[in-house]
């Protein structure tokens, strides 16, 4: 049955992807790939000079003054001399070799290989570029300096460092990116012209590799050539080769990754943003150096896609749902504000391609300033919406916010999630997502495990079967779905699915002015079933089917007399990568078909 399992997986993945990534591999493994022939020069500084943008200034990036940061979450203190490139401080193993050709360092040789990565992608050179621009010597002096070590310690395609070409591309836009903060762009140092030309020759190679991973990686290493070949147009024969070839992906990779309805193929909202980010930067690239426009139909499912992460993020806080895989990337850290903020990223993408203002004046139009994107039209409301090709129900009124996720997987899921429910109310998430922690630390895989979601799990196993680290077999099709309805002041939605088991879940969610009903019915074939709700911290009681903390009210009930036990307990939650912290968990455990209703008073 696994083998039947597999087989129907890999082709649902797509046959040209397998090519690509089988190709690649075996080039790889065989000595034949281009990219293992690739030399470059060894960047020197300087890098960049003193700054010749014009005043005046949007507000520096101060986050980075004192601290080395990780994943936004994690600090140690910083002093001027550069940092060890190849620390990870998430794990005890040991380091690879910094002088290994890149494609000999394994996969996962110092545990979670992104925590070594973290602080090579250049999140401080955007920080402090910007504090370069507003004359600050000792940031320009600093940033040269770590950036020369850098390049002297992670050699041309040596190391760890040079394993991924996403992360070469989002260096290659990082420092794109500071040479047109420091007005440079048009007239670069040597010294920058070589690490970019270094890394554009590394990603090129690769780049049919990237496309087969049909996520992020395809779309990020296209836009760093297409703007890292336009920054090295008039500077290397092959540059404007590498910028057609990267705006031809852009449009190849919207087009087969972005649904109608502005849905991606990653299913998750820290990744929506790392691609609506990624997109940004191109569009404001190519306005800024009024290149011809991108097609009508990129603008479109790029509009599509602004309007899908504004209806998931909250507006006074700025944080959204922590649904989908979550590795704590943030492309365009030009603010100090924090990771959860997704406010400057749906601010720059609505004006750029909806030519509107999301939230009006605030700290999230900073990214637009130093990018020289002008704000949009006034402010519109956020309403209730259903995102059917992705399979989302967002239910909205002034103060709260319900998300149910449902399974309509074109594209491979990344957790087993089916019918999880997210709850907001007044910026607070009441009911909430796991969230990821890391793809690689001791317990990780629990983290996209049906579990680890406000949903029901029978017989203590996955929705799905998990078939490798990053692959779930047996996808799921939702059904009896019901698009969002308004009545008077209750907003509902409704979809269900049977598993490859033949257990069947439907769930309802009606939202009104001061609390939540979820009604969950179960059947199909299944011994057990465990309904789970994750909870906010707080002062909580239980007293039989009801559930009380100082300001929320859950309360269960039953149609019929099957046997029900709930249980108040604790759980694990991780909102920033590398890092969980405990939380509350309400358990509901059945033994037989059954209908369950859960009341959420706010």
């Amino acid at each position: 049955m696994m083998r039947l399992t597999k087989l129907r997986t890999f082709t649902k993945l797509g046959f040209p992807n397998l090519v690509r990534v089988g190709k690649y591999r075996i080039g790889i493994k065989s000595g034949l790939h281009p990219v293992l022939k690739q030399k470059a020069e060894l960047a020197q500084g300087p890098f960049f000079r003193a700054s010749e943008r014009a005043t005046p200034l949007p507000p520096a990036n101060n986050a980075w003054d004192d601290a080395i940061w990780w994943f936004d979450w994690y600090s140690e203190p910083r002093t001027d001399s550069p940092p060890n490139w190849f620390s990870n401080p998430f794990s005890t193993q040991t380091q690879p070799d910094a002088g290994l050709d890149w494609w000999c360092v394994p996969d996962f040789g110092s545990g979670d290989i992104k925590g070594l990565w973290e602080i090579s992608r250049f999140g401080w050179v955007l920080a402090w570029s910007t504090k370069a621009a507003h004359g600050d010597n000792a940031a320009l002096e600093r940033l040269n300096w770590w950036l020369a070590d850098w390049a002297e310690k992670n050699p041309p395609y040596k190391g760890p460092n040079w394993k991924c070409g996403q992360e070469a591309s989002i260096r290659v836009m990082h420092l794109v990116t500071a040479a047109w903060i420091l007005g440079q762009d048009k007239s670069p140092e040597k010294g920058l012209v070589d690490l970019i030309r270094g890394h554009l020759q590394r990603i090129a190679p690769t780049m049919s590799y990237a496309i087969g991973q049909q996520n992020n990686h395809g779309t990020s290493e296209a836009a760093a050539l297409f703007i890292g070949g336009r920054f090295l147009a008039e500077l290397d024969p092959r540059a404007k080769t590498w910028e057609r070839r990267g705006r031809r992906w852009l449009e190849e990779r919207a087009q087969a990754l972005i649904e109608t309805d502005g849905s991606f193929s990653q299913y998750s909202v820290a990744y929506h943003r790392v691609l609506l980010d990624t997109y940004s930067l191109a569009e404001a690239w190519r306005r800024y150096r009024m290149l011809p426009p991108f097609s009508k139909k990129l603008s479109l499912q790029l509009q599509a896609a602004a309007r899908w992460l504004e209806a998931f993020t909250d507006s006074a806080t700025g944080d959204a749902p922590n649904i989908g895989a979550n590795d704590g990337a943030r492309l365009l850290p030009l603010t100090s504000s924090d990771y959860r903020d997704f406010r400057p990223s749906v601010q720059l993408a609505v004006a750029l391609f909806d030519n509107r203002n999301a939230y009006g004046d605030g700290a999230w139009n900073i990214p637009l300033k130093w990018l020289d994107v002008q704000v949009g039209r006034s402010p519109t409301e956020t309403a209730s919406i259903s995102f059917d090709k992705g399979g989302y129900h967002i239910l909205r009124n002034e103060k709260a916010m319900a998300v149910l996720r449902y399974p309509r997987f074109r594209f491979r899921p990344s957790q087993s999630d089916a019918l999880h429910l997210d709850l907001w109310h007044a910026g607070r998430n009441l009911l909430s997502d796991a969230g990821s922690y890391s793809y690689n630390a001791e317990g990780a895989a629990w983290y996209g495990s049906t579990a680890a979601h406000n949903t029901i799990e029978f017989d203590g196993r996955d929705q799905m079967p998990r078939l490798s680290r990053f692959l779930f077999g047996d996808w799921l099709k939702a059904d009896a779905v019901d698009p969002v309805f308004t009545e008077g002041e209750t907003i509902s939605a409704a979809a269900a699915y049977t598993d490859g088991k033949g257990a069947r879940h439907k769930r309802h969610v009606s939202l009104g002015a001061n609390y939540l009903i979820c009604t969950d019915t179960i059947s199909g074939k299944f011994k057990k079933a465990c309904m789970r709700w994750r909870l906010p911290a707080g002062n909580w009681e239980l007293l039989g089917q009801t559930l009380r903390s100082d300001d929320l009210v859950i309360q269960i009930e039953q149609r019929d007399d099957a046997e029900m036990s709930i249980s108040l307990g604790t759980t694990r939650q991780s909102r920033y990568y590398q890092h969980d912290e405990e939380t509350p968990l309400l358990s509901i455990r059945l033994n037989r078909p059954t209908t369950i209703t859960t009341k959420v008073t706010f």
